[in-house]
């Protein structure tokens, strides 16, 4: 498998319909206006930004999937997405700052120099400003290439459209998050696996995050470790290294599907 998968494989593998096509270019001035909150924002994308390109829109009359609304959200279209990133570019926050910059719900696919990522956020209403949204619950998936080309082709044939368990627009959001969240666990543990209750999704979910900061605590206690000179200070940190490594273990049990 290449190093970046298409934009057309994954439209493909999302199986967005004929009449939910929009294949426009989105100018670089709509997200500096929109999405970029500081200067440093604005450099990144001027920098870093080679091409934004608007895909499809998810609608009621497009996929055949009902609107969502409640007190929080109203979901009235998801936005498929594609951008194309310079080399050294600031992927992670650019990536932030897309979803944030974009009113409706976005699934996003994003090339750089290091492969190809997909990533979705929900949106809610703004808590002091009605007209406006906030992004959160953003999940970026690993570079596919990082992964494997098993785990990758199960991934990309549990994106479709057609196979989603989805009532209604949030569902769909929903279902994408949970992929997502499926394929960088399997980077982790080697194999794609799509959990079937919601509390074995939250569980993973919370294990995914779990891992991370574990493996970052380990990290910087190992350069301690490395750096002290005093046998005790060493002993203690030792000690907590070993620690982290039981609850990453505990992480990983999770991550898998199993109990902890």
């Amino acid at each position: 498998m290449s190093e970046r998968l298409s934009f057309a494989a994954v439209i493909q593998a999302i199986g967005l319909p004929p009449d939910a096509r929009v294949d426009m270019r989105v100018p670089k001035k709509l997200l500096l206006e929109q999405g970029a909150p500081t200067s440093a924002d604005k450099r990144a994308i001027q920098d870093g930004l080679d091409e934004l390109q608007w895909f499809g829109a998810c609608k009621p009359t497009t996929i055949g999937v009902p609107a969502f609304r409640d007190e929080a959200r109203e979901y009235l279209e998801i936005a498929v997405v594609g951008c194309m990133f310079r080399p050294g570019a600031r992927v992670a926050r650019l990536i932030e700052l897309i979803h944030r910059a974009i009113p409706y719900p976005v699934f996003l696919i994003s090339q750089d120099d290091g492969g190809t990522r997909l990533s979705t956020a929900h949106k809610r209403h703004a808590q002091n400003e009605a007209a406006k949204t906030v992004s959160e619950l953003l999940v970026v998936s690993p570079p596919l290439a990082a992964v494997g080309e098993a785990a990758t082709s199960e991934f990309l044939s549990s994106l479709s459209l057609s196979g989603l368990t989805s009532q209604t627009l949030f569902d769909i959001v929903e279902r994408w998050r949970e992929r997502i969240e499926a394929l960088d666990a399997a980077r982790k543990m080697g194999s794609f696996l799509l959990l079937a209750s919601q509390d074995s999704i939250e569980k993973r979910r919370l294990a995914l995050a779990k891992y991370e900061n574990l493996l970052k605590e380990r990290a910087s206690l190992v350069a301690q470790a490395k750096r002290s000179k005093q046998m005790n200070e060493q002993v203690s940190l030792n000690l907590r290294i070993k620690a982290i490594d039981a609850e990453i273990d505990r992480a990983k049990a999770d991550i898998s599907g199993g109990a902890s």
